[in-house]
């Protein structure tokens, strides 16, 4: 299962797919003025939302 952790405070999260219960892995979608945003993709194609934030950042994942 994923786990997402906020580097600041340390609060951690785990998320998996709703459709198919998969742990949820690291992307990046780059958006059409090329900046980029962290989000979170089910690995069997069921989509993608934006990864949790926490203190203002977005949680990261070691998976």
């Amino acid at each position: 299962m994923a786990l997402y952790s906020c580097p600041a405070c340390g609060m951690s999260v785990n998320t998996t797919c709703g459709a198919c219960d998969a742990a949820l892995v690291d992307d990046v979608l780059v958006k059409d003025d090329g900046t980029s945003v962290a989000i979170s993709v089910c690995p069997n194609g069921h989509g993608k939302i934006k990864s949790p934030m926490c203190c203002g950042t977005d949680m990261t994942c070691t998976v």
